[in-house]
């Protein structure tokens, strides 16, 4: 059995499973937290949606009684536009006969299908699209949109309280301080007892912000995670830094690993006190990339695992999604899709070799 969440971010074998902060697909989702559950994940981060958030607890309650134990449920707010929290929009009637479609191809969540031979044409399937972007720059003809989601202040702490999450994650970039601290102080209304306080922030600039990239520096950045510190210690929350290489990018290839591990070389020795985790860009060749550089990960205290660990079980999860069946009920997929994720989990939580 996997060590308990605090435990494991001591000794730098923490693992989250990111959900997704704008993913709603309900099914995937129970499916997702029963498996990585059982796989032995500290975490995992979801959507601050109700539905969401229940379809989440329904798949650890499966693997909780199968003896695993209950990993922290943590949810995704942000305090201003941010990729994760966006949706890919097109209008189908306005997609040419012609069109090859390569929008369909380099979506991992499967949420743009193929034309329909009757009936109403589909775009995106908004509760699948977890805002990867991949589809925004191939469409030939410009016709995808992106739509940014943001809760309002009055719409947070009720939030909150209802969910009753174990954890909360705030997404957040260089130059917010003032909408992260508002934020806070919404959670504190919520008067919700939080394990940790995580704050996701990385060099990717914020939509509308491309010209300005290149003045998001390390530096910089190691300067506004210290202003989040005060006002997250201010509140009384114990912190914990997930350190964004290239956001929602793990199942592209191995060089997107790379991304992550450099951002937290660049970003420990100037970081804030916390636990630092690395996401964005993550995947099987992560921990092979800091064990090069330390024996003790580089000071990683763990890692989280997002769009790698959801293509890893997609086929699965499709041909128990074709069998109209949750994969956690499909006695012959199951056990399949655990070894896979375990295969991604257990190096993680075990000794380096």
């Amino acid at each position: 059995m996997a060590a308990d969440p605090e435990s494991a971010l001591a000794a730098g074998r923490w693992v989250k499973l990111i959900g997704g902060a704008g993913n709603q697909e309900l099914a995937a989702l129970e499916d997702l937290a029963g498996i990585y559950a059982l796989a032995g994940v500290h975490c995992i981060d979801v959507a601050a949606d109700a539905a969401v958030v229940a379809a989440t607890r329904r798949g650890m309650a499966w693997a909780s009684g199968l003896g695993a134990a209950t990993p922290w449920l943590m949810i995704s707010l942000n305090d201003g536009a941010d990729p994760h929290f966006r949706k890919a929009w097109f209008d189908p009637r306005c997609c040419p006969a012609s069109c090859l479609r390569p929008c369909e191809r380099v979506c991992p969540a499967a949420a743009i299908p193929p034309p329909q031979q009757a009936g109403d044409p589909v775009g995106v399937i908004a509760e699948r699209c977890y805002g990867c972007g991949r589809c925004l720059p191939v469409c030939p003809h410009g016709l995808i949109e992106e739509h940014q989601q943001v809760l309002t202040a009055a719409a947070v702490p009720p939030l909150v309280a209802q969910l009753a999450p174990d954890a909360i994650e705030i997404h957040t970039r260089p130059g917010r301080a003032v909408a992260f601290a508002e934020r806070l102080a919404q959670l504190r209304t919520a008067a919700v007892p939080l394990r940790r306080l995580a704050v996701s922030c990385g060099l990717e600039p914020a939509a509308g912000e491309a010209a300005q990239a290149s003045q998001i520096t390390p530096d910089r950045l190691a300067a506004e995670l210290w202003q989040r510190f005060a006002s997250v210690r201010a509140a009384g929350f114990r912190p914990l830094w997930q350190l964004d290489g290239r956001p929602m990018s793990g199942d592209v290839g191995d060089g997107t690993a790379h991304a992550a591990v450099r951002l937290l070389q660049r970003l420990r020795a100037q970081a804030p006190p916390g636990p630092l985790q690395l996401a964005g860009g993550t995947n099987a060749h992560t921990l092979t990339l800091l064990q090069r550089g330390s024996a003790h990960r580089s000071g990683a205290a763990g890692v989280g695992f997002g769009s790698v660990a959801r293509a890893l079980l997609q086929p699965l999860l499709s041909e128990a999604q074709a069998r109209g069946v949750r994969l956690l009920d499909a006695g012959d997929l199951w056990p399949q899709a655990l070894r896979r994720a375990q295969a991604l989990v257990q190096p993680w939580l075990g000794p380096d070799p």
